[in-house]
């Protein structure tokens, strides 16, 4: 007993073909492809604006967003590339700042709580 498919096959016949297969790619571009960093800029710009980088990062990812407005994907990239490298920047040394005063504050308290007794 032949399950039901095959025998559908069996009896339609193999597939039928009139025309040579042609296949047609379609590249779409989306918008949303160069991330503009405007989120993570300002953030920075707010609280960890270490030397105006994060400021600075914020003008490059409007920049960034405006390019990708007018369709120039090239330019979003260029200036969302730097955004990233200065909001990267800004985060390393305000982190770097905020252990090093941390570090002070500790050794100091301790040389005065010394000095106190």
């Amino acid at each position: 007993m032949m399950p039901k498919e095959e025998h559908e096959v069996a009896t339609l016949g193999g597939p039928h073909r009139s025309a040579p297969e042609t296949t047609t790619v379609i590249n779409i571009h989306s918008d949303t492809a160069v991330p503009d960093h405007v989120v993570w800029s300002l953030f920075n710009t707010i609280f960890m604006n270490i030397c105006c980088l994060g400021f600075i990062a914020f003008a490059f990812s409007i920049k960034s967003r405006d390019r990708k407005m007018v369709h120039d994907m090239i330019g979003a990239q260029s200036y969302a590339s730097t955004a990233k490298c200065l909001n990267i920047s800004t985060l390393v040394l305000s982190i770097a700042t905020i252990i090093i005063f941390i570090i002070l504050y500790a050794t100091t308290a301790i040389a005065i709580t010394r000095n106190l007794y």
